[in-house]
């Protein structure tokens, strides 16, 4: 689902008063990954670690870390805020300019995905400009429950309902002569 806006708003989503966690990434060499790693321990510290959506939230973080570092001046900040059912995710950067997901899908052509991902594995995402520059937020809802000290595999990410419909295009056949 997605839910653009030049507004912080925060009021439709998680409350200003849950946990919080902010992670400096301003110079930092690698911030996608770093990323990653604090959302990874603060998941696990917050207890969502047990929801399957937790693995869509590690790469959603990943593709707006990722997109602000390349596309946007850079990444400045990862802030994590939980209420107890929601995720919300804000990942500032140095740019003001409000970021544009592509309308052709091309899936021959590298890049360009990420914030289709990001639509696709979130329940509400949107930007807002702010001095200096903008903040794209995304909001996860906890999904399923797992038990984090099994061995198993990680789960994959979960498609939300709504956007299920929306699948990718299927991958080119190779044809043989």
């Amino acid at each position: 689902m997605t839910a653009e806006s030049t507004v912080d708003p925060r009021g439709a989503g998680v409350p200003v008063t849950g946990q919080s966690r902010r992670l400096p990434l301003g110079g930092v060499r690698g911030p996608a990954a770093e990323g990653r790693a604090f959302t990874r321990r603060t998941l696990r510290e917050w207890g969502w670690d047990r929801y399957e959506s937790a693995a869509d939230a590690l790469l959603v973080v990943s593709e707006l870390v990722n997109n602000a570092a390349a596309y946007a001046n850079g990444c400045q900040e990862l802030v994590l805020t939980a209420a107890e059912r929601t995720l919300r995710i804000d990942v500032f950067d140095a740019s003001a300019e409000l970021p544009h997901p592509r309308t052709e899908l091309r899936p021959e052509a590298p890049g360009g995905h990420g914030l289709r991902i990001v639509r696709l594995l979130t329940d509400r995402w949107g930007s807002y400009t702010r001095d200096p520059g903008k903040v794209v937020w995304a909001e996860i809802e906890a999904v399923g429950h797992r038990d984090p000290t099994a061995t198993a595999p990680a789960p994959e990410p979960v498609l939300r309902p709504a956007s299920a419909t929306r699948a990718l295009p299927p991958a080119p056949v190779p044809v043989r002569h």
